[in-house]
């Protein structure tokens, strides 16, 4: 469905908002803090200073601001007062945010503190197949094309002498 100029303006305040969530997660020192202390703040930004709706908060009963993936979950982790992010972590915050009727929905990934060579470099391929997906989308094209485009570019990485027998684990 085409957008009017209206609609796409709504749409890119929704935007511009969750990018200033993110900006706010950027200056963060995230070590020694719960993940729930994280979501508690996104929270408390999303609602009371942007005067948004944090979009998956009550989506199915799911009672949290944000997804937080640390280290080996893959995606959609919840949230926990017992999950304290350290050094040399790696996590993932998923959020989803609603203005005027307008849901956007991004992730970032955060590398804590001293991250090993290996942990970055595994950030790094990821995010390079992410986007060797998104320009396989094109007309014509199919779910199987980009996820063609993102499995070979890892399998490439992974044959690199960096990683050695690794695997893409770290």
């Amino acid at each position: 469905m085409t957008k009017r100029p209206e609609e796409i303006a709504l749409l890119a305040e929704s935007g511009q908002l969750l990018a200033d969530v993110f900006g706010y997660l950027d200056r963060l020192s995230l070590i020694g803090m719960s993940t729930m202390q994280i979501n508690n703040l996104v929270d408390s930004l999303i609602v009371n200073q942007l005067k948004a709706r944090p979009a998956s908060k009550g989506q199915y009963g799911y009672a949290y601001a944000l997804n937080s993936s640390r280290n080996n979950v893959v995606c959609h982790g919840v949230p926990s007062t017992t999950e304290i992010l350290q050094s040399g972590d790696i996590v993932n915050f998923d959020i989803t945010l609603e203005k005027n009727g307008y849901i956007v929905d991004s992730s970032k990934t955060y590398l804590v503190g001293e991250v090993s060579p290996l942990a970055k470099r595994l950030v790094q391929v990821t995010y390079e197949a992410m986007w060797k997906g998104i320009k396989a989308v094109r007309p014509g094209a199919r779910l199987g094309d980009v996820g063609h485009a993102i499995e070979r570019h890892a399998r490439r990485a992974d044959r690199l002498p960096w990683l050695g027998s690794s695997r893409l684990r770290w």
